[in-house]
């Protein structure tokens, strides 16, 4: 039995999209420290740290977001409203954390460049408000 087999399909499906949201957003990063590295080598950098805090930021990113997924789908479940608003309460609290701390060990750790590790984390939400503009449903 997988940890997946009581992950409702919603929650797969939404996850799916944000890590491609998110896999696009890191390309598009990538790209971006690329071009200001041609243009000025001796500022911003274009090697394994700006790949590594990428690929690590964007994976808290897509968590943080499959977490908050399993969160609402816990609460949902719930039989009162108490212990739904305080399963959200603790989840969100629990996200934030670890957000926290994987900002202060990409600005601490020099194996990952501080800002190619933070600015992932930012990628799920402007994406789904992105395609929001898009998809709407009329």
């Amino acid at each position: 039995m997988s940890i997946m087999d009581n992950v409702q399909p919603a929650v797969k499906k939404e996850t799916g999209k944000v890590a491609a949201i998110t896999g696009i957003g890191l390309i598009l990063m990538w790209i971006v420290f690329g071009v200001l590295h041609a243009f000025m080598p001796q500022k911003v950098p274009f090697d394994y740290t700006v790949f590594l805090g990428g690929a690590v930021g964007g994976c808290v990113a897509v968590l943080n977001f499959f977490f908050m997924g399993l969160a609402v789908q816990k609460a949902a479940a719930a039989t009162d409203e108490d212990t739904a608003r305080m399963r959200i309460k603790a989840s969100y609290s629990q996200r934030m954390l670890i957000q926290m701390l994987w900002v202060i060990l990409a600005i601490v750790a020099p194996c990952f460049h501080f800002v190619a590790g933070i600015v992932p984390l930012l990628f799920p939400g402007t994406g789904i408000k992105i395609a929001g503009i898009f998809h709407t449903n009329k």
